[in-house]
C-alpha cells in the first residue's frame, strides 16, 4: 500500500451525474486535497447493457462543472492506467487465472434455470438463498463433459468457510460479517466479463488506492472484495461508508422522488451556481463544526476532516439550498448575473435574443432589480412576470389597499408629477413620489403602498423607484389610469 493517499470515484456510464454519486465523487476530492494526494477517476463500463451514449462524457463534464478536477483518469492518462475497466480484460484475466490455478476460485457450469430452481426450494425451505456449491469440487472430466454439452462457465470465488471479516470503517466504526451464509459468489459471467466485486478489488490494488469512501449502500460488498485482498496477500486499504441522502421526509432518495432536483445537469440548466452547488454537497453528511455554512473550494479542503461525517442520514434541504445559491448570486457581478439569467427570459419568450440597445439596458436593470431575491437564474422568470403583462390582477389584500380613502388624490398626484418627468429614471421617479407626499401630506404607508400595490399588484417587492423606472413610463401611467378609473 503506498503511503501517499490516493482515492477514486468511480463511476458507470449508465446515466447523467446524480447528486449522491456528486457527493461520493466531492468528498473522495477534498479527502485526498487536503491531505496532498490524489484524485483519480476511473470508469466502470463493464456492464455494457446499462451504459448510455454519451454517460461517460457527462461525468466528466458536469463533475468538471461543479469544479472537481482529477489527477488520473481517461482524459489525463496516468502511469495506473488504463482507467476505463472495459480495456482492463487482459489484466483480469490474469489475476481469475491464477485463482483457479490455486483452488480459491472454480468454474461453475449452472444454467439461469437450475441457480433459479435452487433459489426458489431454499425460500421455500426458509433458508437465506446462496449457491450450494454445487460444482464446486467437480473433476477436469466432469468440466469437459459439461462444456462439451454446449455449457459455458462462469468463475466463483470460494468463500472461506466459518470466517467473521472485520473492518474498522472510517465513518461507522468496526463491521462485520460472517462468511457462513454468504455463498460462493461469481467474479466472471459466462461471457467471460469480471464482476464489479472482483474488477474493483483487482483495480483498487493496481492503481494503490488507499482509502475507499463510499455510500453505505456498498457495505456488503466490502467482505467480498476484503475476500479478494487476501486471497492474493495484498494489503486491505481503508474503507468508509457515507450515510444516504433522504428528502426531506427521511425517505431514501429515489430518483422517482420528484420534489427533488436530483441531476447536476438539471442544475446548470435552471441557473445554479457551481460553487454554491458545491459548498451545498460539501454539507451534505459533513460538519465543518460551529455556525458558518458558505465556504469556497479552497476553505472546504482546507478544513475537511472525514472524522466529521455524519453517522446519520443527510436530509436534502431544498429551502437551504435556495438560500445558498442565493448568497452566491448576491455577491455577482452584474455580467455575469446578466448572463446567467437573460437565457431563461429569452427562452420563456419574455424578450427576443436580438434586442436593441434600449431594451437590453432596460432588461438588464431588471436582472439587476432582482438580484437581492433570485435563487437560481430561471428564477427571473416568476419574479419579473409583472414586468410583462398588460393587466394586473388585484388579490383581495390588494384591492383592500386601493380602497383608502386617500388612494385616489395621491395616484393623481403621481401621475401628473411622472408626465411632466423627461428622464424616467429610478431618481427622477424618487423624486416624484416625494412631491407627492408633499402635495398630499400623505406619508409612509399611505404613500407608497397604493403606488406600489397599483403598479404591480404585488404588497412587496424590490425598490419601487427602479421597479418603476423599469416598468417605463408609458406602461405605469396607464396602470394607474386604469385604477382611478
Amino acid at each position: 500500500m503506498a503511503n501517499e493517499v490516493r482515492v477514486r470515484y468511480a463511476p458507470s456510464p449508465t446515466g447523467h451525474l446524480h447528486i449522491g454519486n456528486a457527493r461520493t465523487a466531492l468528498f473522495n476530492y477534498l479527502f485526498a486535497k487536503n491531505q496532498g494526494g490524489k484524485f483519480i477517476v476511473r470508469i466502470e463500463d463493464t456492464d455494457k447493457k446499462r451504459n448510455i451514449e454519451g454517460g461517460e462524457e457527462s461525468q466528466l463534464k458536469y463533475l468538471k462543472w461543479l469544479g472537481i478536477d482529477w489527477d488520473e483518469s481517461v482524459d489525463v492518462g496516468g502511469e495506473y492506467g488504463p482507467y476505463r475497466q472495459s480495456e482492463r480484460n487482459e489484466i483480469y484475466k490474469k489475476y481469475y487465472e491464477q485463482l483457479l490455478e490455486k483452488g480459491l476460485a472454480y468454474k461453475c457450469y449452472c444454467t439461469e434455470e437450475e441457480l433459479e430452481k435452487e433459489r426458489e426450494e431454499q425460500i421455500a425451505r426458509g433458508e437465506t438463498p446462496q449457491y450450494s456449491g454445487k460444482h464446486a469440487d467437480i473433476t477436469v472430466e466432469e468440466q469437459k463433459s459439461l462444456e462439451d454439452q454446449g455449457l459455458q462457465p462462469s468463475i466463483r470465488f470460494r468463500v472461506p468457510a466459518n470466517r467473521e471479516f472485520l473492518f474498522k470503517d472510517m465513518v461507522k466504526g468496526d463491521i462485520s460479517f460472517e462468511s457462513e451464509g454468504m455463498g460462493d459468489f461469481v467474479i466472471v459471467k459466462k461471457d467471460g466479463t469480471p464482476t464489479y466485486n472482483f474488477a474493483v478489488a483487482v483495480d483498487d490494488h493496481l492503481m494503490e488506492i488507499s482509502h475507499v469512501l463510499r455510500g453505505e449502500d456498498h457495505i456488503s460488498n466490502t467482505p467480498k472484495q476484503i475476500m479478494i485482498y487476501e486471497a492474493f496477500g495484498w494489503d486491505v486499504p481503508v474503507f468508509g461508508h457515507m450515510t444516504l441522502i433522504v428528502n426531506e421526509n427521511r425517505k431514501k432518495l429515489s430518483k422517482r422522488d420528484e420534489s427533488i432536483i436530483q441531476f447536476i445537469e438539471q442544475y446548470e440548466e435552471l441557473g445554479y451556481l457551481s460553487d454554491a452547488l458545491f459548498n451545498f454537497i460539501a454539507l451534505l453528511g459533513w460538519s465543518p463544526g460551529g455556525e458558518e455554512e458558505v465556504y469556497n473550494k479552497e476553505q472546504l479542503i482546507e478544513i475537511f476532516d472525514p472524522a466529521r461525517l455524519s453517522k446519520s442520514p443527510a436530509v436534502f434541504d431544498t429551502q437551504k439550498l435556495a438560500w445558498m445559491n442565493n448568497q452566491y448570486i448576491k455577491q455577482l457581478e452584474l455580467d455575469v448575473l446578466i448572463s446567467l439569467s437573460l437565457p431563461h427570459l429569452i427562452k420563456a419568450g419574455k424578450v427576443s435574443d436580438n434586442m436593441s440597445e434600449e431594451e437590453a439596458e432596460r432588461i438588464h436593470g431588471l436582472i439587476a432589480l432582482y438580484q437581492e431575491q433570485m435563487s437560481y437564474g430561471a428564477e427571473i422568470v416568476s419574479l419579473t412576470e409583472l414586468f410583462f403583462k398588460e393587466d394586473i390582477t388585484y388579490n383581495e389584500e390588494a384591492k383592500a389597499v386601493l380602497e383608502g380613502e386617500q388612494v385616489p388624490e395621491v395616484l393623481s398626484a403621481f401621475i401628473n408629477e411622472l408626465k411632466i418627468v423627461e428622464d424616467f429614471s429610478a431618481d427622477n421617479v424618487k423624486a416624484s413620489i416625494k412631491a407627492v407626499q408633499k402635495a398630499t401630506g400623505q406619508k409612509g404607508k399611505n404613500l407608497f403602498m397604493p403606488i406600489r400595490v397599483a403598479i404591480t399588484g404585488q404588497m412587496h417587492g424590490p425598490d419601487l423607484p427602479k421597479s418603476i423606472a423599469v416598468l417605463g413610463k408609458s406602461k405605469v401611467i396607464s396602470r394607474l389610469e386604469n385604477i382611478i378609473s
